[in-house]
């Protein structure tokens, strides 16, 4: 505890510590530096966003969770649980699960919200939410585009590490049969 401690006075310190320990963290979970690159701009992207949705009066943690949800759901049909759930994901991040297209039309669906909130200036929620909706529909439109253009969907119940769940009465059975040997 002591050393976790220090590592994040030092953070505060010296930021560029967190981004190196994000990097890395990526890295051993076995992401290629490529893909850790555009993850990170992708952060900051969304980043510019979420200031755009606070100078709109956007101020709750659950009003931004609306807004994204309305933005995946304008894309993709679903919201951010919906698509983990189709993904099987749990706890992990949905955005690092998602294959470069999905990632993509993502990106695009929330720059299009910055930029369209950047020119309109919504206030409030439900102009905020309207904004999200549009969008969402730009990132919506790019993707039909490129299902008709490439015969595949751009959504994929792939994940990045393919990651595999055990139910939990099966793990209590393999925990119960290797104390028994």
């Amino acid at each position: 505890l002591a050393h976790l401690g220090k590592e994040r006075i030092d953070e505060v310190f010296d930021p560029s510590l967190t981004m190196q320990r994000a990097i890395d963290t990526y890295r051993a979970k076995g992401y290629d530096e490529a893909w850790i690159s555009k993850r990170i701009k992708g952060i900051q992207e969304r980043k510019r966003l979420t200031d755009i949705w606070k100078d709109g009066g956007i101020e709750k943690t659950r009003e931004y969770a609306m807004l994204t949800n309305e933005i995946y759901k304008s894309w993709s049909g679903m919201k951010a649980s919906e698509y983990k759930a189709y993904k099987g994901i749990r706890k992990e991040s949905l955005r690092d699960n998602m294959t470069d297209i999905e990632v993509l039309l993502t990106d695009l669906g929330e720059i299009a919200t910055r930029d369209i909130a950047k020119t309109e200036h919504p206030q409030g929620f439900n102009e905020n939410m309207n904004v999200a909706k549009r969008g969402g529909q730009v990132a919506n439109d790019a993707r039909k585009s490129y299902e008709k253009q490439t015969k595949k969907s751009a959504i994929s119940k792939d994940n990045a590490l393919d990651y595999k769940y055990m139910e939990d009465e099966k793990l209590i059975e393999d925990k119960k049969n290797k104390k028994k040997k």
